[in-house]
């Protein structure tokens, strides 16, 4: 997090956007798993890119800075919703076509 001293294995591209060094992944990611009981040798099966170490890592680094990695976490859940919100109210084409295509297979379906 800006401002904060940042363990060399992650890079700060955003205040919402901590991810590993050398992967797109961020660091919750890796969290929102451990925080719903995964052990890191799970996160590593579910996430075959991920070493053992860096898992270990980010689980180390939230445990040094709980605080500001819970803030961050309800930032990234926060813009999630929104995201989610904006995506319901405005879908996308496909996401049209898609609801297009149910509603008319419901309906013949029905009769």
């Amino acid at each position: 997090m800006p401002g904060t001293a940042l363990d060399s294995r992650f890079d700060v591209l955003a205040l919402d956007d901590i991810r590993l060094k050398g992967h797109r992944m961020g660091i919750e990611t890796i969290l929102f798993d451990y925080l719903d009981g995964l052990t890191p040798e799970e996160i590593v099966l579910r996430y075959p890119t991920l070493s053992l170490e860096e898992v270990h890592a980010a689980v180390a680094y939230y445990q040094r800075n709980r605080m500001q990695l819970d803030a961050y976490l309800r930032l990234i859940e926060e813009r999630e919703v929104v995201m989610q919100r904006q995506q319901e109210q405005n879908p996308s084409p496909p996401v049209r076509r898609l609801t297009e295509l149910l509603k008319a297979r419901r309906i013949a379906l029905a009769a």
